[in-house]
């Protein structure tokens, strides 16, 4: 609420992306350096350790319970219930961003420019679809959307989850990259790190339209949401500053 350091959890490797496995927490953080997906239990900051793939970029937690985590630099996709790793998937190149609907989950390929929904439960990718011209990240909207941020292609991409199907390309100048739902305010927070803006995007309809629109600190690269008060963080990958937002 005031922006001000209260905990500090000591981390083994660099981490780039943080999500909430569910309301409440834990923490994923992938470590990448280190080849560990840490989470962080709230509010005390507890850890637990996974040995996962070679670079772990993002990871996500499917409504089973099971943790897909995206080893960027060893092509593989972990599967981890319980603290392990049950099962490692090998269908694509360079896996970046994913998000979880449901049982399935999104998962970007940054390298082949595509996105794949997998049954995490199952290890089974069902579908793989075009995404632009360099896809990063993406997240989920209340409509079981997957929105991904093109960040070549200055675009934001929504695709259907179920069956997968592009649904809209809506144009975004400034190189999108970091990407944030407001459930409750149905809105998608994209930053701009090529113009340090933010940018809000109603869901609440069948297309995107434009809500909001904030200058940033430099490099954008991330950008969160606090779902009870609708407040933005933005952080800077050039200054180490943390930007608080009441839009």
């Amino acid at each position: 609420s005031t922006g001000r350091t209260v905990r500090e959890v000591p981390l083994p490797g660099h981490a780039r992306h943080l999500q909430l496995a569910a309301p409440g927490g834990p923490v994923l953080v992938p470590a990448e350096d280190s080849d560990t997906l840490v989470l962080v239990g709230l509010p005390e900051g507890g850890t637990t350790q996974v040995d996962v793939g070679e670079y772990p970029h993002d990871a996500a937690q499917v409504e089973g319970g099971e943790i897909l985590v995206a080893d960027e630099l060893g092509g593989t996709l972990s599967v981890v219930v319980d603290g392990e790793v049950t099962r490692t998937l090998d269908s694509q190149t360079q896996p970046g961003g994913i998000a979880a609907v449901g049982p399935l989950a999104g998962v970007v390929d940054v390298a082949d420019f595509t996105l794949s929904v997998y049954d995490v439960a199952a290890g089974q990718r069902r579908a793989v679809a075009d995404a632009g011209e360099g896809p990063t990240h993406v997240v989920t909207d209340l409509r079981d959307r997957l929105l991904v941020a093109d960040t070549r292609g200055d675009a934001v991409l929504v695709f259907g989850a179920d069956p997968l199907a592009l649904l809209e390309t809506y144009r975004l100048p400034g190189t999108p990259y970091g990407v944030a739902h407001d459930d409750a305010a149905q809105v998608l927070w994209v930053t701009l790190t090529g113009r340090n803006e933010v940018v809000g995007l109603s869901t609440a309809g069948e297309r995107l339209t434009e809500v909001a629109r904030f200058p940033t600190v430099r490099q954008p690269n991330t950008v969160a949401v606090d779902p009870g008060s609708g407040r933005v963080f933005v952080a800077s990958r050039a200054t180490g500053e943390l930007q608080l937002i009441d839009p």
